[in-house]
């Protein structure tokens, strides 16, 4: 058998097959040292000399109220007892109530919370990644000239790129770790995220955010996973629900930021033409922040022992597992209190099959390859596992949940922004002013002109300069003699119009905009070259404004979910919610204005956050610590895929109707609530 230590050994199969780590018979397959007088002698510190042991007494004995380690204690014999009484155990359930009982004696405490931080910082940069682009594409399209296909586009890559990166990283954290994984997977999403801040043109713009949806796509899948397995059983649902709080400060921060920054144009700089880095650019930098600093808490924390468990590491693992102990106990001060486990069940590693690539075999890159192709192996195995019979349910009942949900909520939180910006307009256009058969000769226009329809008229002799166009529309008029002179225009055409011995000169007046006209004797001069950024705030902080009440608003939910987690129960909370999130939606038959819409968003937000929780702690624990990750991942993938159905399909119907988008989302949300209501209840059951 091939050293499973060796870095150039790769696992291709085995089976469930588990021995003990460690000498001596120790009870369960672990054990606790015995009463060393040494050992306690050792144990002591100075902090506990003069201590009388017998003189301190636990604050609740008088009043009836159990000691947590009697607590512990007793669960751990009703464990023991319900073994002796029922079949035979797997060897893999053994370890898992092992490792149960040992993440008891370790306690909750410092070393938890301050992997809380570091990992709730990588979600955080999860949820900032989703509004990146949605807060920087008013700006971004003006400045790399962006069509409305390719904003369409720039939208929809980045989820597929998040979809793909799920599916990528949860697969690889279970073969090579979820620490490592996680690190390089925000690695990437940081080296891109800031290089696209300075992509000058829309290809490598479109590369590099997608390259950084790859990377932080797989923070979700390996967190969860992560985090859940250095918390007791009784600790899991409230501190998972807690951890979720992130998803949602990583929208808060999205939008203060964009807020804060993207109006600011004078935060920037140009170096000629070619070179422009304005305020949107600053803002994806600030936006990868979150990302810059998990990766270097990441640098300090250890690989989670329950993985290592499960691949032979048991060195690593034990110390680990110590540390964990060590850091908990001296933060309560209770230095004295010794890590006693000697004995940990382990997977045996003997009938596993080994591929061991001698280092004079072959070169390098041939050596590369055979270690990735025997990775991608073991990778779409583990995938493949996840239909077998023992859990083709689980999968089969979250992968409709998660898609349901992800459907309905990510559709409509492209809709209701889409539907506040439709009733902007319908207001803004009521207010059009229409000019029919006007005759204007020899006249200078020094002021701007915005939302008007201009029909049939004359102007002769007219000069237009240094002044705007904003939403100008002129209509079968007749320009000669006119001068247009350093013009800048929106959303302003020439139809049917007639244009004699007229001059252009350094305007954006492009041919696009003259749409069957008849152009005589007229010439263009210097005309504005590139995009260019309105200096005129319009309505995006009504925009940034809704994103930042729309992530503020999940905040009682988050809270409620948390400590209801472990009282109701995961399932109650997930159809519960799903159901009441289907009732929110027939309100917004009753929403004809911006505040009713962001109302009835903050609603809607503030109640399914509690289904989203629900959903992630239950999928962390109806899988095994080998598959935990790749069906995180798989689920996860699946959850950006309805994020582009339903942020593709909802927004066509804005202007059209509401009817549609309503019915689709309670379509689903009942649908995935009533399939959630099938699902076991998972408070009780350890990680297997």
């Amino acid at each position: 058998m091939a050293d499973p230590y060796q870095n150039n050994v790769y696992h291709q199969g085995g089976g469930d097959s588990y021995g003990s780590y460690g000498e001596g018979g120790g009870h369960d397959g672990y054990g606790y040292q015995a009463d060393d007088p040494t050992q306690e002698e050792d144990a002591a510190s100075d902090a506990t000399e003069g201590h009388d042991e017998e003189d301190q007494m636990y604050e609740g004995e008088y009043q009836g109220i159990p000691h947590p380690d009697e607590v512990k204690a007793a669960q751990r014999a009703a464990r023991a007892k319900t073994r002796a009484a029922g079949s035979a155990v797997s060897e893999l359930e053994e370890l898992s109530e092992q490792y149960e009982d040992i993440m008891e004696d370790c306690g909750h405490g410092k070393f938890q919370w301050t992997l809380f931080v570091v990992l709730g910082l990588a979600l955080m940069a999860d949820g900032v990644e989703c509004f990146v682009v949605a807060f920087v594409l008013p700006s971004a399209e003006k400045d790399l000239c962006l069509s409305n296909a390719e904003k369409g586009m720039l939208g929809l890559t980045v989820f597929l790129s998040m979809m793909v990166g799920a599916f990528l990283w949860g697969g690889l954290a279970d073969k090579v770790g979820r620490r490592r994984c996680l690190i390089v997977a925000l690695a990437i999403n940081c080296v891109f995220a800031f290089l696209s801040a300075f992509a000058q043109g829309y290809g490598f713009f479109l590369f590099f955010r997608v390259l950084s949806g790859v990377g932080i796509g797989g923070t979700v899948p390996i967190v969860y996973s992560y985090f859940s397995e250095f918390l007791q059983m009784d600790k899991r649902g409230e501190h998972l629900s807690w951890l979720c709080m992130f998803w949602m400060i990583g929208g808060i921060y999205a939008s203060f930021t964009a807020w804060g920054i993207i109006p600011r144009y004078g935060w920037g700089f140009s170096m000629g033409t070619e070179f422009q880095f304005h305020s949107w650019r600053v803002f994806v930098l600030v936006a990868a922040l979150p990302a810059i600093s998990s990766l270097v808490g990441l640098t300090f924390m250890p690989e989670s022992p329950r993985f290592l468990l499960e691949t032979a590491k048991h060195d690593e693992a034990w110390m680990i597992l110590k540390q964990v102990h060590d850091t908990n106990w001296r933060a309560k001060g209770q230095p004295e209190k010794v890590f006693t486990v000697t004995h940990i069940k382990a997977p045996k590693t003997a009938e596993d099959e080994f591929i061991e690539i001698q280092s004079a075999t072959g070169t390098a890159l041939q050596r590369w390859a055979v270690r990735s192709l025997t990775l991608c192996k073991l990778v779409l195995k583990n995938v493949a596992s996840l239909l077998s019979a023992e859990l083709r349910f689980a999968t089969l009942f979250m992968a409709i949940i998660w898609f349901c949900m992800a459907f309905s909520y990510y559709g409509l939180s492209v809709w209701f922004p889409d539907m506040i910006k439709h009733l902007q307009y319908e207001e803004y256009e009521s207010k059009v002013k229409v000019f029919h058969g006007e005759r204007v000769e020899n006249f200078h226009f020094n002021f701007s002109l915005e939302n008007q329809i201009h029909k049939e008229g004359e102007y002769i002799n007219d000069s237009f300069i240094k002044i705007e166009m904003k939403s100008v529309r002129f209509e079968g008029s007749l320009f000669e003699g006119c001068r247009f002179e350093d013009i800048r225009s929106t959303d302003t055409v020439f139809e049917n119009c007639t244009i004699r011995s007229t001059r252009f000169s350094d305007t954006d007046l492009w041919e696009e905009k003259f749409i069957d006209c008849r152009i005589e004797n007229t010439t263009f001069e210097h005309n504005k070259q590139g995009c260019h950024l309105d200096t005129v705030e319009q309505n995006d902080v009504l925009i940034y404004l809704v994103s930042f009440l729309g992530s503020l608003a999940v905040l009682p939910g988050n809270i409620i979910s948390a400590l209801f987690m472990e009282k109701i129960g995961r399932v109650k909370i997930i159809g519960g919610s799903m159901l009441l999130s289907a009732g929110c939606t027939f309100l917004l038959f009753l929403s004809f204005s911006q505040s009713a819409i962001i109302a009835l968003q903050c609603l809607f937000c503030g109640v399914s956050v509690a289904a989203w929780n629900g959903i992630q702690v239950v999928t962390v624990e109806l899988f095994p610590t080998s598959k935990r990750a790749t069906a995180f991942g798989l689920l996860n993938a699946l959850c950006k895929l309805a994020a582009v159905l339903g942020s593709s399909i909802f927004p066509s119907f804005v202007g059209v109707t509401r009817a549609v988008p309503i019915l689709l989302s309670f379509a689903a949300l009942v649908c995935g609530g009533l399939v959630a209501l099938r699902l076991p209840d998972t408070r009780d059951k350890i990680l297997q």
